[in-house]
């Protein structure tokens, strides 16, 4: 594995050598380890409704498989490849990343998906840990031995996370912390979160300040219910701090900063999850494509109606341009410009594509579309899911209004 070049003066869309080698390297290490593990779990993975246990948590051997896939990723310098080299990743370019986790969306859904850290990996805000926490949860989970989750989300305040009601008070030594999160990704298979809360009054420290990140262990916390959202069943979880008490050491970055911290890196985020927004629609529409060579009805291939070619040539076209912004936006973010508006275009362009792509290759597959066998109801229902988690469409939206000076 090659590290990041220097930032180049303009953006480019060549298909550099580095790029070739670990986009050949991923699709071998799918096609013999990841599609070797969907195999061994059988109609437990191929069923969904096998995957989940009553409450909706993945079965353990699912859990098991996941895991799984992500350790031999993080051997094979894939999982967190993004993290700079002292951190123990490879450093690769914003741009190579977009383009990493694009790739392996293509591949459709599936323990591929897996492949490429997600929110249960090593995220920036992971890497403001000092001391003993680089060892004890950094390195662990780059590494992939140990999975985290982000805590920030509560039932009162989902976008207006400075609202969170969560606190954590001091007591001699220690900090108390007492609170709810909700809609927590990985929360229920974590090995620990970080946790945010309140540690000054909203109206001493302001809006966004008094915010602190804490490192909060399984056993210190309690997972309620799971918030079971289609698409995402087993994924997310309510978490419970009752006066969990933790000493500075599981303080993470600067005591009050958090907040500020957290939204400086907002724009990975979101680049991550345009990506896949954006791969997992060539996969839909390459499906899609070749269903409406294939399939016949009134005696000629149903791509011959302008009401099937004219769905998957829409698709096409905002897919397209969606890939254009998210090239724009990982190459503004490895030549360190601001970009608050390009990550909020991309997000909301490239996740609405995808809804449309997913919903147009349901009808264009008619009744196979709804079937269990196929996989594209799945994936409608996370394209759904796209357009809430990092923003929603509405905030996506403000955020370009205010960055235009119309808000």
């Amino acid at each position: 594995m090659t590290t990041q070049d220097a930032p180049s003066s303009g953006v480019s869309f060549e298909t550099t050598e580095e790029w070739r080698l670990i986009r050949s390297s991923l699709d071998e290490f799918i096609e013999r380890e990841v599609a070797a593990l969907e195999d061994d779990l059988g109609e437990t993975w191929s069923n969904p409704r096998l995957r989940h246990e009553a409450d909706g948590r993945l079965v353990p051997e699912v859990v098991e498989a996941i895991e799984e896939v992500r350790r031999r990723s993080a051997e094979a310098g894939f999982y967190a490849m993004n993290v700079p080299e002292e951190a123990g990743g490879e450093g690769v370019s914003n741009v190579t990343w977009y383009r990493a986790k694009k790739h392996v969306a293509s591949h459709g859904p599936g323990l591929s998906r897996h492949v490429l850290a997600g929110p249960e990996g090593p995220k920036p805000l992971l890497l403001q840990a000092e001391g003993e926490q680089v060892e004890r949860y950094l390195e662990p989970t780059v590494r992939a031995e140990k999975s985290a989750g982000f805590a920030q989300t509560e039932p009162g305040a989902g976008s207006d996370s400075p609202a969170m009601r969560t606190r954590a008070e001091r007591d001699g030594d220690e900090w108390v912390l007492n609170g709810t999160k909700q809609w927590i990704t990985n929360a229920p298979y974590a090995d620990f979160l970080q946790v945010f809360a309140r540690t000054t009054p909203r109206e001493e420290a302001g809006r966004y300040g008094g915010i602190t990140c804490f490192l909060v262990e399984r056993d210190e916390y309690e997972v309620g219910s799971l918030n079971n959202a289609v698409g995402s069943v087993g994924r997310q979880a309510e978490v419970h701090l009752d006066d969990v008490r933790l000493g500075d050491e599981r303080v993470l970055g600067e005591v009050g900063e958090a907040f500020y911290a957290a939204m400086g890196f907002l724009s990975l985020g979101r680049m991550e999850l345009g990506a896949e927004a954006v791969g997992l629609s060539a996969f839909l529409l390459d499906r899609a494509t070749a269903y409406a060579r294939d399939r016949e009805a009134f005696g000629r291939p149903i791509g011959a109606f302008q009401g099937v070619s004219h769905k998957l040539a829409a698709g096409r076209a905002k897919s397209y341009a969606a890939d254009a912004a998210g090239y724009r936006l990982a190459w503004t973010m490895d030549e360190e410009e601001e970009a608050i508006e390009a990550s909020s275009i991309f997000k909301w362009f490239a996740t609405r594509a995808l809804w449309e792509v997913a919903d147009a290759t349901v009808q264009v597959h008619g009744g196979n579309g709804l079937s269990e066998d196929n996989p594209f109801v799945d994936a409608l229902q996370y394209a759904r899911i796209l357009r809430i988690v990092e923003g929603t469409d509405e905030i996506q939206l403000e955020t370009i209004a205010k960055q235009m000076g119309v808000r």
